[in-house]
């Protein structure tokens, strides 16, 4: 009994010490620090962080100073700050007292019909204002506080033809007291008599030396160490979209992290584990990360492509695409890398790669309405192929043309297809 005490005290008192030289849990807010997405820890809180955007923001700190905003209409591709800059404006404009009093930010795309603007658009922007309590004089020194609300409708080209109609009545009563702004990825979609009463803003894609700036920036504040040519990549794969890249990079600095901790028993715990810095992230993890084909891959597909001489390339590149779709690449994927290694290459003269752009836009239509990848990535290649060889295309693939017209195959038969693919390749008379 006594050394069954004993031992219960000793196994209570290490219990102890080792619970005592714990670290203290952090607070609240470090633990929301560390489990928030870097887009939005690293979201610009002013103009000025705004990034490759001075066109733009330029017009707006004018506008900041005045205190005077038009109706705005935001427009540009995904991940350029067209969000982020309307929200760095009024909290410039409003401050953190008077921010949720007077903005408004409703996301489009989910409430896009014309009930949101009968109901919560109405109803915010008919709201007369009333002089603040609870805020001193200098709160007012340093914002401008106008005597209006905002309304932020973002992905605004998603509400339908009715609720947009019904918006224009609502901008143009209550404009004294209510600015809207607009936010779309396609302007075409915002019918025109709503564009007109708006001043348009249109959002350009970054360009690398920005998002590269901004990238480092944020792996600097994370203790990351990057690989060289990460950068470039993480730039090359998000395609002009910093919201995208930032993401990517977030995915790889968690993939290094639980990589570095796969021996150590946490919990679970994303909080607990030690910092990502512990290992490089490398040009290959941001690769699968995006789900990118890697270079060497789609070099073995261009070398198929390649032949020495007419028909001689099925063996090769059927060899190569079966490998491609096993491993399970995308076909859009891979239509998209190939289409920019071809464009963008100066020994492919003007003339092929008007009819290799032909093609690709085709592929893509079928891809689309659901084809096969196995054999649209087949008939491209080849396709590309007889391009790649410099001989008209109208010579080679006349008869393969008249052979289509006279069969009628199905638009996506699986026998058809192989049979087209054979005559392109040069297997098979069209005569047969």
């Amino acid at each position: 009994m006594a050394a069954n005490f004993f031992s219960n005290k000793a196994r209570a008192a290490a219990a102890a010490a080792s619970s005592g030289s714990k670290q203290k849990p952090t607070d609240g807010k470090e633990e929301h620090a560390q489990q928030q997405p870097w887009v939005e820890k690293y979201r610009p809180k002013t103009l000025d962080d705004v990034a490759a955007q001075d066109h733009t923001t330029n017009v707006l700190q004018r506008t900041l100073q005045a205190s005077n905003l038009p109706h705005m209409l935001f427009y540009g591709p995904p991940g350029t700050g067209k969000t982020s800059t309307i929200l760095a404006l009024a909290k410039s404009l409003f401050g953190p007292a008077l921010y949720r009093s007077r903005i408004l930010e409703l996301n489009a795309s989910d409430e896009r019909g014309i009930a949101i603007v009968r109901e919560k658009v109405k109803d915010f922007a008919r709201v007369q204002l009333s002089h603040p309590t609870g805020v001193d004089k200098s709160y007012f020194e340093k914002y401008p506080c106008p005597p209006f609300k905002i309304i932020i409708l973002d992905e605004a080209d998603s509400m339908t033809q009715d609720a947009q109609s019904a918006l224009r009545r609502t901008m143009e009563t209550y404009s004294k007291i209510t600015r809207f702004c607009l936010v779309c990825n396609y302007v075409t979609r915002i019918i025109e008599p709503l564009a007109s009463r708006c001043s348009k803003f249109r959002f350009k894609p970054l360009d690398n030396s920005a998002a590269g700036d901004r990238l480092a920036q944020i792996a600097k504040l994370e203790n990351l160490e990057l690989e060289d040519g990460v950068v470039d990549k993480l730039i090359q794969c998000s395609d002009g979209d910093l919201r995208r890249a930032i993401t990517y990079m977030q995915s790889g600095a968690r993939l290094v992290g639980a990589t570095g901790n796969s021996g150590r028993q946490d919990g679970g715990e994303d909080a607990e584990m030690t910092d990502a810095s512990s290992q490089v992230i490398t040009v290959r993890m941001v690769e699968e990360i995006a789900g990118v084909i890697p270079e060497s891959v789609l070099d073995q597909l261009v070398q198929a492509m390649q032949p020495k001489k007419i028909g001689s390339s099925y063996e090769a590149v059927s060899k190569v695409t079966t490998d491609i779709v096993a491993d399970g690449w995308s076909a859009t994927q891979l239509l998209a890398q190939l289409y920019r290694r071809v464009v963008y290459n100066d020994a492919i003269p003007d003339i092929q790669k008007n009819k290799i752009v032909m093609v690709f836009s085709e592929m893509d239509k079928r891809l689309v309405d659901g084809a096969d990848e196995h054999l649209s990535i087949l008939d491209v290649a080849l396709k590309i192929s007889v391009d790649l060889c410099r001989i008209p295309s109208f010579e080679l693939m006349a008869p393969s043309e008249r052979w289509i017209r006279a069969v009628k195959p199905p638009a996506h038969g699986r026998n058809g297809i192989w049979l087209i693919l054979m005559v392109s390749a040069g297997q098979v008379s069209a005569a047969e």
